[in-house]
């Protein structure tokens, strides 16, 4: 018997760690699948295309999961198993049937099945989420578990800060199973669809502030979103601005109005529960903004209503 072979679908930090995870534990990987990296997108993670170029594992960058000569070339390689860490595309039925393929999702299934579950999770002011390795079937995060680990989100984590707990809850959770997947012993899990929701992708847009919120709410958002990510970010006079660091403060709002406010030359968000954000980075148009200058718009904007 010679070592296991597999096709991997990889993508992301958790693509690239895992892929180190199956070479340090015999795999031999026959093909890799990822995508090519996007002009538009801050690429803060690492690049698995570098990794099978260091490795030296044959890679392709398709744009179509579903295209015939794809699935030749899965086929070609005659894999054991199959694996898909953290890539973008619904793998087909045709793909699927090849041989047994497993997935690695950023939750504990099934809570947060589907896109972003770290920045959903974070969203949603979740206390734990982690890594489930399951086994794919055509609908998304829906085969049986096969094994997870959990990890904390503390309450000022951002979702970079918890990402980076999940890459290493997944490389983890696949060192442990890895054995026994290999030798056929490893456990199938009811991954219970009636529990938890399913959650699609998040654009640029769903990170608008809705200042009536309570605070808690808008802290969420902001750190489910902020940078690398997109970022929070709300409109004055034309302007948008984005929060880049924040944390709930302890001070009340008394009476001023949800929204952007400068007190004591720091900068606040106003929230509809009376509670404030303090704001200790804020970005327009690329540049910081201080605080006078965050006054001088607000000032303008007072003055032209």
């Amino acid at each position: 018997m010679g070592a296991p072979r597999a096709v991997v679908f990889g993508y992301h930090n958790v693509g690239v760690r895992c892929i180190k995870v199956l070479l340090a534990g015999g795999v031999d990987i026959a093909l890799v699948v990822t995508h090519e990296d996007s002009p538009t997108e801050n690429l803060w993670f690492e690049s698995v295309a570098s990794l099978c170029r260091e490795e030296g594992i044959p890679y392709i960058t398709p744009s179509d999961a579903r295209a015939p000569e794809l699935l030749a070339q899965v086929q070609a390689a005659t894999p054991d198993m199959l694996f898909s860490f953290y890539y973008r595309h619904m793998l087909p039925a045709s793909i699927l049937e090849v041989a047994p393929a497993y997935n690695m999702h950023g939750s504990l299934l099934p809570q947060f099945r589907g896109r972003a579950p770290v920045n959903w999770a974070v969203l949603h002011g979740a206390t734990e989420t982690g890594a489930t390795l399951h086994e794919m079937t055509v609908k998304p995060d829906a085969g049986a578990i096969v094994a997870q680990t959990a990890v904390p989100i503390l309450p000022d984590d951002t979702a970079f800060e918890v990402f980076g707990k999940v890459t290493v809850a997944a490389e983890q959770t696949l060192w442990g199973v890895l054995p026994a997947l290999l030798d056929g012993t490893a456990p199938r899990l009811l991954n219970d669809l009636r529990q938890g929701g399913y959650f699609g992708g998040r654009k640029p847009e769903d990170g608008r502030v809705d200042w009536k919120l309570p605070a808690q709410q808008v802290y969420n958002l902001h750190r489910a979103v902020a940078p690398p990510y997109p970022g929070a970010f709300t409109e004055v006079n034309n302007v948008i601005y984005i929060i880049e660091k924040a944390r709930l403060s302890k001070r009340s709002a008394g009476s001023l109005p949800p929204g952007l406010a400068v007190v004591d030359n720091c900068i606040f968000g106003v929230c509809g529960d009376g509670r404030m954000l303090a704001i200790s980075a804020l970005r327009a148009a690329g540049e910081p903004v201080s605080a006078q200058q965050l006054q001088a718009s607000l000032t303008a904007r007072v003055s032209t209503h």
